[in-house]
Formats: structure tokens, C-alpha cells, sequence
């Protein structure tokens, strides 16, 4: 890691380019915060990692009743592949935003837009397991992808005192039920992204579009409790120590990470993730996973807001 290299190539976002944001400075300053870690898997870990996602691709389509495969792209990467290919999903999404220029220091506006998402993305780098990634907003047809950042796996594997292999496996498991539901709504990411774009669009004119958000939030929790959901019931080892390890993991950590969860708003992944379950957890012990699995034959089948609080009218009103 080279934390001067990484200031000074921020500081001279200030000086060269135009737009916002200087993409090529993010990639460059995050890269050069983050250790890159090692790739030097063994040829048995190399089949692991396609077995793990072939057993889970495997026993999540069965579980759930729905059909769908993995995406073409599986990438088992260090952190600084991590950092280029979510180089590319930030400046897509911040495209509104890079049309309208800096209307007054544009050089300052420049180097802080930088550096914040340079920082974002080393603190990520450093601390993402795994990751499926729908390429939402992306032209073309480019293929989902499904990554897995070896280096944050084997150290989180450690520090955690479990199993390595195990571990591995149930991130393997996590990410594929992801690849589950894009698969089985095929509409999904255009829903997605129609929120995006509105609620973008708005914060570009300078307004909030809550409603906007409201449906992307509720939407997203569909998306993390349902990945829970047939995560607990697919896995196919006990889980429940890793879990817990790892939410305490999670908790912990100094001021500075604590500051930044709160930043990037994973405690509110947190919440999705935990209501979204107890949602998918009801519908599934009263109807079955078939049932819940409902929740993809259309848009329609969302649960609402509210009806994530109250499973019973969503079951009333989709599946009676």
C-alpha cells in the first residue's frame, strides 16, 4: 500500500481533467490504499470454488422450485479486480451526475468527489467477501458477473477461527441465491433500475423523490430476505456459528470503521436483510418456498411496505 502515491494522485485530480469526478484518479488512489492480497490458489482451491458454486446453483434451484443458472462470468479476484470492475458500476451510476458540471471551484469539487470514492472503495475492497453483480444501468449485453475476493475470504476465515473450505462455501451459497433471483425475474433489474433513475434524476434538479427510494428500498429487502431465506434452507452444512461470528465481526471494529458503515449505510443492508428474512420466513413456514418464490412471477408480487410487516396480506392477496 503506498498512502502518499494515494493522496497526491487525488490531489492532482484537482488540477487535470474535467467533470466531477475523476474515474481513472478513484481507481488509481483506491489501488494504491489497498493491499491487493494474493492469488495464489492451489489447483484444489480453484475446483473448490467452481464446485461450491455448481452445489449451490444445484440445491438453491431445487430448494426453491425456480429455474435459473449462474451467470457466464464467475471471477474469484484480489481487491484490486474488486476495485476496477465496481470502478465501472460507481461511474455508471454517477453518469447524471458527471453531465452537470462543477458550477463554482471546480477543481476543488473535483479532488473531495474523488478522494470520497476512493476512500469508499478501499474500505469496501478491504472488506467485501463476495459479491453478485447484476450490472444494473449497464448498456449492452454484457453478463451479470459473480465475484468472490479471495484474500478478504481466507483473512475474515481466520480471524474468525472457522473452517476456510466451509466458510467459502457458504459465501458461495449467499451470492448464488442472489444469481436465484435475478434469474427466476427476469424484469427484475429493469424495476431496479427504473428507481434508480428516477430517484438520480431527481437529486440532479435538486429535488427527493421518496417514493422513488421507498420502492427501491422495499424492493432491495425482497431481494436480501429472500437470499437469506433460501440460503438457511439450501446450505447444506450447519451455518448458524458463522453467522453469529461474523455479525459480531461486523459490530466490532474501531471508530473509524464503525464511521463508515454508517456512511455507506450498511447498517441499513443490515435492516433489509433481517426484515426481508422474517418477511420470507413466515410466508415460507405457512405456504411453503414455492410460495414465497411467488414473489418473482412479476413486479406485481412485490410486497409492499407495509405488507413486509404484515406477511399474512401478502399472502391473502398473492398467494390465498
Amino acid at each position: 500500500m503506498n498512502f502518499l502515491r494515494s493522496v497526491r494522485v487525488v490531489a492532482d485530480a484537482s488540477a487535470t481533467g474535467t467533470g466531477n469526478i475523476d474515474w481513472d484518479a478513484v481507481s488509481e488512489a483506491a489501488r494504491a490504499a489497498t493491499d491487493p492480497g494474493t492469488l495464489d490458489l492451489s489447483a484444489a482451491e480453484r475446483e473448490g470454488y467452481a464446485s461450491d458454486v455448481r452445489d449451490a446453483r444445484d440445491r438453491l434451484a431445487e430448494v426453491a422450485e425456480v429455474s435459473f443458472d449462474v451467470p457466464d462470468v464467475v471471477e474469484v479476484q484480489n481487491r484490486h479486480h474488486w476495485i476496477d470492475a465496481n470502478v465501472r458500476t460507481f461511474r455508471r451510476v454517477m453518469a447524471p451526475f458527471e453531465e452537470h458540471g462543477p458550477s463554482v471551484l471546480p477543481g476543488v469539487t473535483r479532488a473531495v468527489n474523488t478522494g470520497t470514492f476512493a476512500l469508499v472503495l478501499s474500505f469496501l475492497g478491504n472488506n467485501v467477501l463476495g459479491q453478485y453483480d447484476p450490472l444494473l444501468l449497464a448498456e449492452g449485453d454484457d453478463d451479470h458477473g459473480l465475484y468472490f475476493v479471495h484474500p478478504n475470504i481466507r483473512r475474515v476465515a481466520d480471524s474468525l477461527d472457522v473452517d476456510y473450505p466451509r466458510f467459502r462455501r457458504w459465501i458461495a451459497f449467499h451470492e448464488v441465491s442472489h444469481a436465484a433471483e435475478f434469474g427466476a425475474a427476469p424484469w427484475l433489474s429493469t424495476h431496479l433500475e427504473k428507481r434508480m433513475n428516477r430517484g438520480i434524476d431527481a437529486l440532479v434538479e435538486g429535488d427527493l423523490d421518496r417514493d422513488a427510494f421507498a420502492e427501491l428500498d422495499t424492493a432491495m429487502t425482497s431481494v436480501e430476505g429472500y437470499a437469506e431465506l433460501l440460503m438457511d434452507r439450501a446450505f447444506d452444512e450447519e451455518y448458524e456459528d458463522l453467522r453469529r461470528k461474523l455479525d459480531e465481526r461486523r459490530q466490532g471494529g474501531g471508530p473509524i470503521a464503525k464511521l463508515a458503515r454508517r456512511a455507506l449505510g450498511l447498517g441499513l443492508k443490515r435492516r433489509q436483510y433481517e426484515r426481508g428474512a422474517r418477511f420470507f420466513e413466515y410466508v415460507a413456514d405457512k405456504r411453503g418456498i414455492a410460495a414465497a418464490s411467488r414473489v418473482w412471477d412479476h413486479p406485481e408480487n412485490l410486497p409492499t411496505d407495509a405488507e413486509l410487516d404484515a406477511p399474512e396480506r401478502w399472502i391473502a392477496r398473492v398467494s390465498p
